[in-house]
């Protein structure tokens, strides 16, 4: 018999068991698709980063022994759809069995689950051998629960995997030490520098470009800085243990003009691409904290392994329990549009031209530019969350749908009501101006609401408030906004009324 099996741009898993000893009658199948590229308007970084470690995996199957066929995105005869692809390819193998790894996405999951159902031979996929948990074990663990507490989660993959654990207890006797993960960064400690991951990729540029696709952002492509193979991810690994570890969780919410990644691994392309697991990342990491006590603190590692043992498949197991209706949520029936400086950087609010500039030049910002600078600000302009969906899929290198859209619609724009987090995560500018040195030299004064120098954060935040008063008044956790809110003076109400009426009539002019 022979097998055709499907391996997906985010698969790229070498330590699967399919590729455990060469099968002579099963050949591997991957092709860069207009299919791919084109159902978001991506980054080119991220379009690149996705090729270049295909087209290094495909290389390492084969030189391996395994079979490989591989359509490029420039090939002539490329069908550019998995339903052509597929059928080209079961009849240029004339294999009898189609089988492929189960994808991550929704929209993937569901297509070939119909593709299969006409095809005429026989068909099966299997697990991809990455996650801690299976698709419906969040749902399982929340059966019958109103809302779905990470805490409650984290607490439970820690226990059931022994991570940081002294028996049934917490090592250092707390589950997490986020209050003490909240330093600002002025320029000490250094920041090591970045490892040479560089690689020119201009070739694979100009064949991008060549066939069409159209993407955001800029490529860097002389000199591109993200690993696109299994031995950069495991270097980058390496560097982020020896040199960023001892700092990360002190300044893992920090921001600062000058420096885009401070302390923070880089990783999550190498992990939703599949080619670190997050079991590996996650014991390595606990394996330094042990090995290194007098240099990395608990509360270090801790901080990392939470977004990856927690967050990470806390995320995807609510993304699997929702889908597909958490794609259509707004509960706060936000229509605004995005505005356009989200697509050029062009506005004169530094802390988001400084946050979507850095995200345009690298296809990257950390978790606090993308939830409390460029999420809020949408969040506070009333964005449909359908347009704020689609620029975090679009413009990151590590977004895919699984991972993107719950952050995004649930955890960023509140568009789920509340089944991720316990209140709205939005700020006025005292929240930019205490974590990061973005307010310093902009054109706004952060301290003030009215006026032409004040900043839009917080007419928009005072305004937020009182537009989606009947969704939020009855939250226990937004109770003292509301009380402080209604102790204005209604002249400076009124003022802040008039003040985020102009902004957000006009956003780009600000």
């Amino acid at each position: 018999m022979k097998t055709l099996r499907l391996i997906l741009g985010d698969q790229l898993n070498p330590r699967h068991s399919w590729f455990a000893g060469v099968q002579p009658g099963v050949c591997y199948l991957m092709a860069e698709m207009r299919q791919e590229t084109d159902y978001a308007r991506h980054h080119i970084q991220k379009v690149m980063a996705f090729f270049a470690a295909m087209r290094n995996f495909a290389e390492d199957l084969a030189a391996a022994g395994h079979q490989v066929r591989y359509y490029r995105i420039s090939d002539p005869d490329n069908p550019q759809r998995l339903p052509e692809l597929i059928a080209r390819a079961l009849a240029e193998t004339q294999a009898d069995r189609f089988e492929y790894l189960l994808p991550d996405e929704y929209r993937l999951d569901r297509q070939l689950r119909e593709l299969c159902q006409g095809l005429p031979v026989e068909s099966g996929f299997a697990d991809t051998e990455h996650f801690y948990t299976h698709r419906g074990e969040l749902a399982d663990f929340f059966r019958g629960k109103k809302q779905l507490l990470m805490e409650s989660f984290y607490r439970m993959m820690r226990r059931r995997h022994g991570v940081l654990m002294q028996g049934d207890a917490p090592e250092g006797g707390q589950w997490n030490f986020d209050r003490e993960n909240r330093r600002t960064w002025s320029g000490s400690p250094p920041v090591p520098a970045l490892p040479q991951l560089s690689q020119d990729l201009t070739g694979l540029e100009r064949e991008i470009r060549g066939a069409g696709v159209q993407t955001i952002g800029r490529a860097g492509a002389a000199a591109f800085a993200w690993p696109t193979s299994r031995k950069a991810a495991l270097a980058l690994l390496g560097h982020f243990c020896q040199h960023l570890l001892p700092c990360f969780g002190a300044y893992q919410d920090a921001m600062h003009h000058q420096e885009p990644f401070l302390f923070h691994s880089r990783l999550s392309f190498a992990l939703n691409s599949k080619m670190l697991s997050p079991r590996e990342v996650v014991e390595r990491v606990a394996r330094e904290y042990h090995e290194r006590p007098g240099e990395i603190q608990l509360a270090q590692a801790e901080g990392f392994i939470r977004q990856i043992l927690g967050w990470r498949e806390y995320m995807r197991g609510v993304y699997w329990k929702e889908m597909p209706a958490y794609a259509t949520l707004n509960h706060l029936q936000n229509h605004r549009p995005l505005p356009e400086f989200y697509w050029t950087g062009q506005t004169h609010m530094n802390c988001l031209r400084t946050a979507i500039r850095q995200s345009l030049d690298t296809a990257y910002a950390h978790h606090i530019q993308r939830l409390m600078v460029t999420g809020n600000f949408a969040l506070l302009a009333q964005v449909h969350p359908d347009q704020v969906d689609a620029w975090y899929l679009g413009i990151y290198i590590d977004a895919l749908e699984w991972v993107e859209i719950t952050n995004t619609r649930g955890m960023s724009q509140y568009a789920d009501g509340g089944l991720l987090a316990t209140k709205p995560y939005i700020s006025s500018a005292n929240y930019l101006r205490n974590m990061s040195d973005y307010c310093e030299g902009c054109r706004y004064n952060p301290r003030k609401a009215i006026g032409e120098d004040a900043c839009p954060f917080n007419a928009l935040y005072w305004n937020f408030l009182e537009e989606k008063r009947p969704w939020l008044s009855g939250n226990p956790r937004m109770g003292m906004m509301y009380r402080l809110l209604d102790r204005k003076d209604p002249a400076e109400q009124e003022g802040i009324r008039r003040r985020a009426a102009a902004i957000l009539d006009r956003p780009d002019d600000y």
